[in-house]
């Protein structure tokens, strides 16, 4: 049996990776999200299962156990990726931060890497407040995205600019088909 292919869409914060994700996975019933876990806390109005959210001595015990694909340290919080298991036929979806990106790319070379950017940096600082995220968190993240860009423009096979999230959607369901085909030839 093949493997499921792994996509990784990363980016900075505030570029729309959950919502896309979430279209994926709903207009694609062969995707299959693995479910981060973070040691920050549920922002207002985010769902519950949005992340795994654990406390920080249960997510340093996973670390110390092997149990993540990929974790990182992230603006004083923990992130990480357990190793996912997809159900039989599908193919796994991580909704990721770049450094775990880079982790992945490395045990995983054959993986899809895409990367969203912002359609401007004002843009994402107005979808960073919307979300609710609180003015210092906005400042740390928009610092943050300076670093991330050539790194994730480094490892991506595409890069995507989110400036209309169904166009977006449509892109990478597309480069999702086109990477199967390529599996099957190959």
């Amino acid at each position: 049996m093949t493997e499921p292919l792994i996509v990784v869409v990363s980016g900075p914060g505030g570029v729309g990776k959950s919502t896309i994700v979430g279209r994926l996975v709903q207009r694609d019933p062969r995707l299959w999200l693995s479910r981060s876990w973070t040691t920050r806390d549920r922002r207002q109005g985010e769902p519950d299962d949005a992340y795994v959210f654990v406390d920080r001595e249960s997510f340093e015990r996973r670390v110390a156990a092997g149990g993540f694909l990929e974790w990182t340290e992230f603006l004083g919080n923990l992130y990480g990726t357990p190793d996912p298991e997809a159900p039989a036929g599908c193919d796994i979806v991580l909704e990721i931060e770049v450094d775990g990106a880079q982790q992945v790319k490395r045990r995983h070379p054959g993986a899809l890497m895409l990367f969203v950017l912002p359609p401007t940096r004002s843009e994402q600082e107005v979808r960073l407040h919307r979300r609710g995220d609180p003015e210092h968190k906005v400042a740390e993240r928009l610092r943050k995205a300076e670093e991330e860009e050539p790194v994730g423009r480094a490892i991506a096979d595409h890069v995507i600019v989110n400036s209309d999230l169904d166009a977006t959607v449509d892109a990478m369901l597309d480069l999702i088909h086109r990477a199967r085909r390529s599996r099957a030839v190959g």
